[in-house]
């Protein structure tokens, strides 16, 4: 794995000798009854429990050590007289000291008052800040499902849950094979914000670049979107990322089980003055990582190994302004786990000629590469809140075969290199006019790099596509393209009355790639307090969705005439944008103060749909369109706390419908042509109900929680006509924190996911764009540890 940066800086914090917090009182003679007492308190006078203080005498030698009790009283015996210095410190707090004469006879008594270890004056500064950024964007009429850091704790696995498990637990979410997620019935068109600037798109594949672990607060935002979100407009994840002003913390999680899983990660954030810093870093490993087509609990050649880094570093340049840097690395490797009893469609030399080969010996592999910066510059002055960043990112897929054994079965093996390079800026800004009026108004644009190379394996064919030669010859099939994005907006926020809030403004978009397209959209929306626990939204948005350039299959077709790789059709229609006008309507109610209820209603109309496939052995995928597509549903959510108790309740119904494929024909067979130009059919990620839920209850110290989803199947068959079975997975887990003296909180958690050991599938090879059968997990038993260090814990008195 490439080394990175912030990588190597935190393995560099990771080496600082910890600093001693043993607190074992020392001994002194009994008959020395002096003693030096006192009360530890903050600077809002409360008292400070568990504030390490030592008693050091000349020459700064330690005499005695003790720990404040939970009324912060303290007291050091047996001490000879002379004069000592009291020495208190506690994560979070500067250190404190303060002097103490010990004479001939009675107590001495002190008061030690611990400020925060950032001066008040940074915090109130960095949270105003944090303020301001938020009120740069909106989501008015929109769907907003917000997870926070407890949310994410609270889960089976907590931030060892991968993301895209994470968001299933949100209304409306459909899970698909390698990882991939479905909102509201779009394949994906998920855009991810980092602190409100997108993520530039790359070949992501199916493995996940973001972890749960270092977000502070984030939303899936969907439905009819504000103007100031434009591009991938089916969902926005968006991530607010832990700092070390708010977020200081030093932390080793060492979590494993089976199937091979161990997974350690180094998670580092505090605060120097006006200078904050936060870090994470992990690897992973298992046998098990793409969802195999065999319904064991471990496949044969599916192991993966993973590194990610995270870091956030922020500098406040005044009161009103913060430059921030982000930078992040993923790197996967994974096996793609193999088929058992696949028939030899082909001869290869020297492999098959006598005997079937094996497909449970295929061992193919593919390797994602994935790194980004942001950087970004925020403040506010006066009725002024903005936010201009500049970002990069780079990734690349690398899918590598075993010796042309995939032409066995499929009559072409395919050496695919995938990479794009982006980069771009983004401006956004929120005026105030009057408490009633806010205008906002940005601009956006990014350039892409997308670099395609293919090098096919394949048999000669006679005109009947029969295989002529057991001896593959290569056929290479490269392209590159340079995408173009600009975009722009302007809303006006209008509150004419109290309960009534009006959002609505204009986007223009234009894309250079393949072609030059454009697309001018106004967004619309309402909310209205009906009543104190009721809120009503509804909005209308025109959408304008370019497919990514870095994932267009752009197979010339001549190139494999005569081959076992020719196409059925020469038709290859210009890839084309998405266009489509989308409503939403909702109501949120509260009942009592412990439950609230929300329902949801959407419909989308599209002109040129964009769906995606896997019309290949790598796990890339391929857009293409339909020329008419129609997506509807509704959402259901409830919530509900009650003192230690916490749960969820979501379910949702969805059609997704597509009508005559527009582009890419020759993926497809003539029948599904001909079918599919004359009905609309189920698209292939299309599922009907969706639910998910969640529990989570504390006593006595102990944690428990279990989350559930379920489905009733995606699509399978000719054009995608049926549907998989129902399924469910339910996952358990107990997490209990164990107070270590001078140490802190050491965190223990068990996990078992599909505690029933369901066997189901989530896809089974069938249906326009599969591939291949995959199975969701079996029951697995994982264990955790989060052992919190002493790095970076005593804080160091303030230089502000």
């Amino acid at each position: 794995m490439r080394r990175h940066p912030g990588f190597l800086i935190l393995l560099g914090a990771a080496l600082v000798p910890p600093v001693p917090l043993s607190v074992h009182a020392a001994e002194t003679p009994a008959a020395v009854t002096r003693r030096v007492t006192g009360t530890v308190k903050d600077s809002a006078g409360h008292p400070v429990a568990e504030a390490h203080l030592r008693l050091e005498g000349p020459g700064g030698r330690v005499v005695a050590r003790t720990q404040s009790d939970p009324n912060g009283h303290f007291a050091f015996v047996g001490v000879p007289p002379g004069v000592y210095t009291v020495v208190a410190s506690k994560s979070e707090l500067q250190v404190t000291t303060a002097e103490a004469v010990v004479a001939e006879g009675g107590d001495t008594g002190v008061v030690l008052t611990m400020e925060s270890a950032a001066p008040e004056d940074i915090l109130v500064v960095a949270k105003r800040l944090e303020r301001a950024r938020n009120d740069v964007y909106t989501t008015t009429g929109a769907s907003t499902y917000s997870f926070s850091e407890q949310n994410v704790e609270q889960l089976p696995r907590g931030e060892n849950t991968p993301l895209n498990d994470v968001i299933l637990q949100a209304p409306g979410v459909a899970q698909d094979s390698f990882g991939q997620l479905h909102v509201r019935g779009d394949h994906a068109n998920l855009q991810y914000r980092l602190d409100g600037i997108p993520l530039p798109e790359g070949v992501n594949g199916f493995a996940q670049v973001l972890t749960p672990r270092f977000a502070n607060h984030f939303s899936l935002i969907t439905g009819a979107l504000p103007a100031e979100y434009g591009l991938r407009t089916a969902g926005v994840i968006d991530i607010r990322t832990k700092n070390g002003f708010t977020d200081s913390v030093a932390d080793l999680d060492l979590y494993g089980g089976q199937r091979g899983t161990f997974s350690p990660t180094l998670e580092l954030g505090g605060s120097q003055g006006k200078f904050s810093y936060y870090g994470t870093s992990s690897y992973y490993r298992s046998n098990r990582f793409i969802e195999p087509p065999t319904p064991g609990p471990t496949p044969d050649g599916g192991d993966t190994q993973q590194g990610r880094t995270f870091m956030d570093l922020s500098y406040l340049l005044d009161p009103d302004t913060r430059l921030t840097f982000l930078t992040g690395e993923s790197v996967v490797d994974f096996g793609l786990p193999a088929s058992r009893g696949v028939a030899n469609a082909f001869k290869l030399q020297g492999v098959n000629d006598t005997a079937p080969f094996p497909s449970i010996d295929v061992r193919d592999r593919q390797r994602e590469e994935n790194y980004y910066n942001v950087l970004a510059l925020q403040g506010t002055k006066s009725k002024l809140d903005y936010q201009l960043a500049g970002f990069s990112r780079y990734s690349k897929l690398t899918f590598s075969p075993e010796d042309n054994l995939d032409s066995i079965f499929n009559g072409v093996t395919s050496d695919v290199v995938r990479s794009s390079f982006a980069n771009g800026g983004q401006v956004d800004a929120a005026y105030h006019l009057t408490d009633q009026h806010t205008i906002r108004a940005g601009g956006y644009f990014q350039g892409n790099a997308a670099s395609i190379k293919n090098r096919a394996s394949v048999f000669p064919a006679d005109a009947m596509g029969s295989q002529t030669s057991t001896v593959p010859f290569r056929v290479v099939d490269n392209t590159r393209v340079t995408e173009l994005e600009y975009g722009t907006y302007v809303q006006h926020e209008w509150r004419p009355v109290k309960k009534l809030t009006l959002n609505y403004g204009l986007r223009l978009e234009q894309v250079k790639s393949f072609t030059t397209t454009a697309q001018l959209s106004p967004r619309a929306a309402v909310t209205y307090q009906l009543f104190p626990v009721t809120l009503v939204h509804a909005g209308y948005s025109r959408y304008f969705t370019p497919p990514p350039p870095e994932l267009i299959s752009t197979t010339s077709i001549a190139k494999f005439a005569h081959t076992t790789n020719a196409v059925s059709s020469n038709a290859n229609t210009t890839i084309s944008p998405d266009r489509s006008h989308y409503f939403d309507v909702g109501v949120t109610q509260g009942v009592l103060s412990h439950l609230n209820l929300g329902l949801d209603g959407y419909y989308k109309t599209s002109r040129h749909i964009l769906d995606e496939g896997q019309f290949g052995q790598a796990l890339v995928i391929s857009p293409f369109n339909y020329k008419k597509g129609q997506v509807f549903g509704v959402e259901g959510t409830a919530t509900w706390t009650l003192e230690q108790f916490a749960g969820y309740l979501n379910f949702g119904y969805s059609k997704a419908l597509g009508k005559e494929v527009a582009s890419a024909q020759f993926n497809f067979a003539p029948d599904e042509l001909a079918f599919i130009s004359r009905h609309f059919i189920h698209l292939d990620h299309d599922q009907t109900y969706t639910a998910s839920g969640g529990v989570a209850y504390t006593y006595r110290g102990y944690q428990l929680s279990a989350t559930t989803v379920a489905g009733s199947g995606l699509r399978r068959g000719f054009v995608n006509s049926e549907h998989l079975p129902y399924y469910i997975q339910t996952d358990l887990g107990l997490e209990k924190g164990i107070p270590i003296p001078h140490l802190g909180d050491v965190r223990l958690r068990a996990a078992i996911v599909n505690v029933a050991d369901n066997t189901y599938l989530i896809r089974d090879g069938t249906g326009i764009g599969v591939q291949s059968a995959q199975f969701g997990p079996r029951r697995g038993f994982f264990f955790g540890v989060t052992i919190p260090l002493p790095l970076g814990k005593v804080p160091k008195p303030s230089t502000s």
